[in-house]
């Protein structure tokens, strides 16, 4: 228990290094020659080495320290910075990554780093014109034979696999390799894992299932599998599934499961002495970590590292800033939400019912449990909501590497990252992004050439920003790159049978765009290894309808391309105003709600077929919200007055006609479950105080 409490303090510290060890390598590509930037870079690195180290993750200490000689190097004005310092520098980080990872998904953390820590060696030598082999090692990190006991057995499943030999049946050890460049492993790894489980039984994985569903893998996964198959159809059927790169298959006999059963022995003693160890490190923690930052450095003096020793492992040690935070589970958090939802319905009967009745000291008793209730609900709300800035602050760095590989110049500009999306949303959204962003650089944005022969600048921009609107995130992936072509796209879709001619002929520019989302579509002329317009697009739809968001795209050809993510915040209170159509009531989400006002009929004009109204010196179009959703009861047309919302999405504006208002209140976001599904205008339902259901209105399907 105490291993895993300090396993787990070491990995928030050093994702948190390494993030910031990216985000001041690509400032001090900006700025070479800032000095201070180099001091920071310095101290990240060498507190990683000295966690590392106490930690006993060998291979990690080792290539920190030998970047620590490059850095001191530079720090010390004795070595300048230039490409192939920063190339290697992010193939170090990119290696220690991998390593962090494998340790994640329960691995040793080892890595054969040899070659970048001779590529380092080389730069302090001032030998680093020699050809670095090196780039393989990132990604290498993980993606070798698994180690035996990576796959270890208990008694229970080496009995099931017994008992399963012994009637018949086969047993085999499978390892699956996920294409490099495949953005959704953990879909690909599902297809694979359903594949498997219709023609058989799987008894184990590494990773765990759920790490796997959780994206907590690297490009392969194996599992011991029973099956009455054959080993090659079985190969077949696997390799069939999209983006999988390889598959090994070796059928297991009884005196492989006898060894396993040694090695499940051995590995028990090991881990009593690990966990021994780590006793004996924690008691005399200050100790261990000298020797660990006082590794032999033929470049760092001495008394510099002996100082920073015993900083390096303040915090994983426990200090005051790990005992501010604690983790907690998201179900527990959903549980939390849940309760809070009833009783905030609780409290609107309550008030209702207090005014009835008309008692001071129950009035003054409901009063104050709304305040109390109040503050609850604030922190109830945030601690579910994280900035999507966690998301966006991987993108720079792979901006920056994929430019590099494709010889383009790109900057990318993030705005909103701020904004903030609950944490589940969160979790998910990263891979999307990553292919939208690679495919933007990859098929839009065009060569430095190109875009100077079109008259625009060499360097191309991608736009990465998010917003709220509504109860609804929005998140925009803009380039201003070559666009799609339309005539393109509209002959792949007719060759492979997306379309009729027909249909073709009919669709608009937006709907010809949205093609690229059919299943396997794709534009590209050419098998990329970044990634081809359009190929697993199909996916990135499917993971973000999974959220209950959706995705579209417009672009003009020449110009560029716009693909817009639209997700729910995954609230389940939100502060909005009631209003009613005659006998029914509605609710209207707050937070889109510009201005409430009432208008007059002979202010509202009409415009070639449509209704508009003068609105702060601008047009807007008027919405009768009474015919949108066929009120049985109230018509706006046969009132001389009536009231008017003015609602937002983004920088669009529209007024929303309505019978009256009624209050603002907190309400409780019910979901209208799987059996009324894509319903218009519509997000959710609450349960107001007197027990009546009132709709909640998606005003982001009003404005279109």
């Amino acid at each position: 228990m105490e291993m895993n409490q300090y396993l787990s303090i070491f990995l928030d510290e050093a994702n948190d290094h390494l993030q910031a060890l990216n985000e001041n390598m690509l400032r001090l590509e900006q700025e070479p020659e800032d000095i201070s930037i180099v001091q920071v870079i310095f101290r990240s690195a060498h507190t990683l080495k000295g966690m590392s180290a106490t930690m006993g993750f060998e291979d990690l200490a080792s290539l920190t320290h030998e970047m620590e000689n490059v850095l001191d190097l530079v720090r010390n004005n004795q070595l300048k910075m230039n490409e192939t310092i920063f190339d290697a520098l992010f193939k170090c980080l990119d290696a220690l990554e991998g390593m962090v990872q494998d340790v994640v998904g329960g691995g040793d953390g080892k890595a054969d780093v040899s070659e970048l820590v001779e590529q380092l060696k080389a730069i302090v030598r001032g030998d680093a014109g020699k050809p670095a082999s090196a780039a393989s090692a990132p990604g290498g990190v993980a993606d070798g034979p698994l180690v035996a006991t990576e796959l270890l057995l208990d008694q229970y499943q080496l009995s099931v696999l017994q008992q399963s030999i012994e009637s018949g049946l086969k047993v085999f050890h499978i390892e699956v390799f996920i294409r490099e460049d495949c953005v959704l492993k953990a879909v690909r790894a599902y297809m694979v894992f359903e594949l498997l489980e219709r023609n058989g039984d799987i008894i184990k994985s590494h990773p765990s299932v759920q790490d796997i569903e959780q994206d907590k893998f690297d490009r392969s996964f194996s599992v011991y599998y029973v099956s009455q198959i054959d080993e090659e159809q079985l190969k077949a059927a696997i390799l069939n599934v999209s983006e999988i790169e390889d598959v090994t298959i070796m059928q297991v006999d009884r005196s492989s499961l006898a060894e396993l059963d040694q090695s499940k022995e051995q590995e028990s003693q090991a881990a009593l002495q690990a966990v021994k160890a780590m006793r004996e490190t924690s008691a005399a923690a200050p100790a261990a970590s000298a020797p660990a930052a006082s590794a032999p450095n033929d470049s760092a003096p001495a008394a510099d590292t002996g100082k920073k020793a015993p900083a390096a492992q303040a915090k994983p040690a426990g200090g005051a800033a790990a005992g501010r935070t604690i983790r907690v589970d998201i179900d527990r958090l959903d549980k939390l939400m849940n309760l809070f939802s009833e009783l905030l319905i609780d409290r609107a009967r309550l008030e209702q019912l207090a005014s009835e009745v008309r008692r001071n000291d129950l009035t003054e008793t409901v009063e104050h449990m709304a305040r109390v209730s109040s503050d609850l609900q604030n922190i109830v709300l945030k601690l579910r909501m994280v900035p999507v800035e966690s998301v966006f602050n991987r993108f720079p760095r792979m901006v920056r590497d994929l430019a590099k590989s494709l010889d383009k110049k790109v900057d990318l500009v993030i705005t909103g990252a701020e904004t903030e999306l609950d944490r589940t949303v969160i979790d998910e959204i990263g891979d999307p992004l990553v292919h939208l962003i690679r495919n933007s650089i990859d098929h839009g944005i065009e060569p430095v050439a190109d875009r100077t022969a079109a008259g625009k600048p060499e360097t191309g921009t991608v736009h990465l920003r998010a917003y709220h609107s509504g109860n609804h995130v929005f998140i925009e992936i803009e380039d201003d790159g070559r666009g799609i072509n339309r005539q393109k796209v509209l002959d792949t879709a007719l060759k492979r049978g997306v379309v009729t001619p027909e249909e073709a002929k009919k669709l608009t520019d937006d709907e010809v765009n949205m093609l690229l989302f059919a299943p396997g579509f794709s534009t590209a002329d050419k098998i990329s290894d970044i990634s081809g317009r359009g190929v697993g697009l199909d996916v990135v739809k499917s993971k973000i309808e999974s959220l209950g968001g959706q995705v579209t795209v417009t672009s003009a050809f020449g110009k560029g391309s716009k693909f817009s993510i639209q997700l729910p915040l995954t609230l389940s209170i939100i502060s909005a105003m009631l209003i009613k159509l005659g006998s029914e009531k509605y609710a209207f989400p707050l937070s889109s709600i510009v201005e409430t006002a009432t208008v007059r009929r002979d202010q509202i004009r009409e415009v070639h077929g449509s209704r508009v109204i003068e609105y702060r010196s601008s047009i807007i179009p008027v919405l009768s919200l009474a015919e949108l959703l066929e009120s049985p009861d109230y018509r706006d047309d046969q009132e001389e007055e009536t009231e008017m919302l003015v609602i937002r999405k983004g920088e669009k504006l529209a007024a929303v006609l309505v019978d009256d208002f009624i209050a603002q209140n907190e309400i409780v976001l019910k979901t209208m479950g799987k059996y009324l599904t894509n319903l218009q205008f519509v997000s959710g339902a609450t349960i107001l105080g007197d027990g009546q259901v009132a709709l909640i209105i998606d005003p982001n399907s009003l404005i279109k």
